[in-house]
């Protein structure tokens, strides 16, 4: 049972994503504004009904379908299947590897700053002498009086600031990571997004999970079946929740961009419609392409042939590109992105998804630049740590990942997955690896 509170949030949420989605729901909108006195269950759940009956409108310039077969129709070219070039078995374990190691320490790194706006991450680091960013956040012992109340809270984390971490602690951008290992391994290559659910039912507290993941969790507890568990009374459907689970599928499909883009859709369907599917999407093809080519460029280019050409996404990816070329600075394209993109809410798909963007394309191949630009543009900054430093980790393997950003983990990794907490990451890497050469050898047959 909703409450009457919870049923206000999810209807003024549910305008603004019927509204970004391109349907016309002005007159719905207006009269929802407009009406002053407190709403009852009946007049909001009427709400609800008449923006599922709305229409999109008929000069919205994007194509964004849901299902597999059509957005493959609107996809661009692209290569479908990349050449590994002799690449050895301990080459592509190191990769695997310096992907997870990679994630880890991006996520950590923007963990202590989750929510806060670049000004916000600028001021901190300034107070403490840090910037711009170099390490992970620094502590301040003795914060002056003056310090905001936001930072004073933030400082009490001290197991995320530099020179106290011990462990990579549990998060939910790594325990997705681990959870479809885990799908993979109980289920398969052939795994179905209900094979996802009955997972997440199995070893996923509810509790841990947020936003769209919580919605398509309480769906499925209440006997829905996907595409519906993404769909019903969940406005959160385009937000970043997917675009956080694609790393094991990109990591199992090394150069097998369309396969991973599969996997990723199975997955995002669970809890995600469009643009919310589609990040994920351009995710994992991203990181099957990066175990190919060291061409930051390309990599984009390539997980950008997975999703529709005529996608809002697509078309940041496109713009986010071209500002790059056009200003030296990361800080110009920064405010590019706010101007166009600001308007989505902080943990939406698409605007995180051009900072992860911003750091890999400022960043040139260099894993601390890398992570370090994406975290310091604010917003949803652990995810965006996290799938940046996760694609310069394949990039770069492990080997060459800095040891500053990689020797704090200590090779551990918590988490909520009933049986995977306090894990090595080094042993995920290697279930991993196990799992790519089988559908490796699955996909030469």
């Amino acid at each position: 049972m909703v409450s009457l509170e919870e049923l206000k949030w999810l209807v003024s949420h549910e305008i603004t994503q019927r509204r970004e989605e391109g349907y016309n729901i002005t007159e719905i909108e207006k009269r929802f504004r407009e009406r002053k006195q407190e709403k009852n269950l009946s007049e909001l759940e009427d709400f609800l009904t008449e923006l599922e009956a709305s229409r999109l409108r008929p000069d919205f310039p994007h194509k964004e379908p849901s299902d597999l077969p059509a957005i493959r129709a609107e996809r661009p070219e692209g290569p479908r299947r990349i050449g590994l070039k002799n690449l050895s078995d301990r080459e592509l374990l190191d990769k695997i590897y310096g992907g997870w190691l990679g994630r880890c320490a991006g996520c950590l790194l923007g963990k202590p700053v989750e929510f806060l706006s670049k000004e916000q991450i600028e001021e901190w680091l300034k107070r403490a002498d840090a910037y711009p960013l170099q390490n992970y956040f620094p502590p301040i012992r003795e914060p002056p009086e003056d310090a905001p109340e936001w930072l004073k809270n933030r400082l009490k984390n001290h197991r995320i600031l530099l020179g106290q971490m011990k462990v990579m602690p549990r998060d939910d951008d790594t325990d997705y990571t681990i959870l479809n290992l885990h799908v993979l391994e109980s289920s398969g290559l052939n795994f179905t997004t209900m094979d996802v659910g009955k997972a997440w039912l199995t070893t996923l507290p509810y509790y841990m999970v947020y936003t769209a993941e919580r919605a398509a969790y309480r769906n499925l507890v209440n006997e829905f079946n996907p595409p519906e568990t993404a769909t019903f009374m969940n406005p959160y459907r385009e937000w970043i929740g997917a675009q956080i689970r694609a790393d094991l599928w990109g990591y199992v499909t090394p150069g097998r961009p369309e396969l991973g883009a599969e996997l990723a859709h199975r997955d995002a369907s669970l809890s995600h419609v469009k643009n919310g599917i589609y990040g994920e999407m351009f995710v994992s093809a991203m990181l099957s392409a990066a175990f190919t080519t060291n061409d930051i460029e390309e990599i984009i280019k390539i997980g950008l042939s997975e999703i529709p050409q005529q996608s809002r996404l697509a078309q940041a990816v496109r713009d986010v590109v071209g500002w790059s070329k056009e200003y030296d600075d990361w800080r110009d394209a920064w405010k590019k992105i706010i101007e166009k993109y600001g308007h989505y809410h902080i943990v939406h798909t698409i605007n995180n998804a051009a900072l992860v963007l911003l750091g890999l394309l400022y960043g040139e191949g260099d894993y601390e630049r890398s992570i370090t630009i994406s975290v310091m543009g604010g917003m949803d900054t652990d995810c965006n740590g996290a799938t940046t430093g996760s694609i310069l980790g394949v990039i770069l393997g492990a080997k060459n990942l800095p040891e500053k950003w990689i020797k704090p983990l200590n090779n551990r990794i918590e988490s909520c997955i009933i049986g995977y907490n306090n894990s090595r990451i080094s042993e995920l890497a290697k279930q991993t690896f196990k799992l790519a050469k089988e559908t490796l050898s699955k996909e030469a047959e």
